[in-house]
This record gives structure tokens, sequence and C-alpha cells, in this order.
């Protein structure tokens, strides 16, 4: 089950759940969409992964499974 991180690590910008800016890669590494097209262009400067849109989780599951709480910010240069 993905852990839906709550934030860009590269701007710390909040990314929900719900949220259809939100990119990952395999590892989960996950980032805005923002940082993506003017920084990362696609590929995750953690592991060098592919970035791609992270899936929803209905809002029914969220209840039992919730997203993540736990923020990790490394600020991209």
């Amino acid at each position: 089950m993905l852990e839906l991180r709550p934030n860009c690590e590269c701007c710390d910008r909040d990314l929900p759940a719900d949220s259809r800016e939100a990119l990952i890669c395999s590892f989960e590494c996950t980032f805005c969409r923002a940082c993506n097209d003017q920084l990362l262009h696609g590929s995750c400067p953690n592991c060098g992964g592919e970035l791609v849109r992270r899936p929803i989780r209905p809002a029914a599951k969220l209840e039992r499974c919730p997203a993540a709480t736990d923020r990790i910010f490394k600020p991209c240069s």
C-alpha cells in the first residue's frame, strides 16, 4: 500500500491524499507537479527513477488506510 506522503519533498507544498498534483517514483519519493516541471523534469533527485502521477485512494478507504503524516523535506536546487 502506498504511503501517500503529505508534502512535496522539494518545496514542502501540501499534497493531500486526493491531490492530482502529486508525483512519485518507485520508492514513493513525492514531489509536486510544479517542482517536476521547473526543476526535476520527470526524474527523482533521490534515486534517478521516473516520476509518475500518484494514484488517488478513494475517500472511503482513507478512514481504514490513512495517508502518511510524516513530512520529508529536502529542498531541491
